[in-house]
């Protein structure tokens, strides 16, 4: 016995386009591409600012992290 509903295989069988719902029309927007822009940029001055301070440009803005993100973890750690 098969387990596929029969109501749904006519329209499998067609090639033209069915009726999409509006939630498939518009979906929601995902954060990663902000999220993937705002890294890159991020990497992208931390590498501008070695080549313009050498090197205390790449170890000043680790510093200045650390608080940040030992913040962060106590945020998410607390929920």
């Amino acid at each position: 016995m098969s387990k596929i509903d029969p109501t749904i295989l006519p329209a499998l069988a067609t090639d033209q386009p069915q009726n999409v719902s509006a939630a498939t029309q518009n979906p929601a927007k995902s954060p990663d591409k902000l999220i993937l822009l705002i890294t890159a940029l991020a990497l992208i001055l931390w590498g501008l600012s070695i080549a313009a301070f050498g090197i205390p440009g790449l170890y000043i803005p680790a510093l200045i992290a650390v608080p940040v993100i030992f913040t962060l973890l106590m945020v998410i750690t607390r929920g």
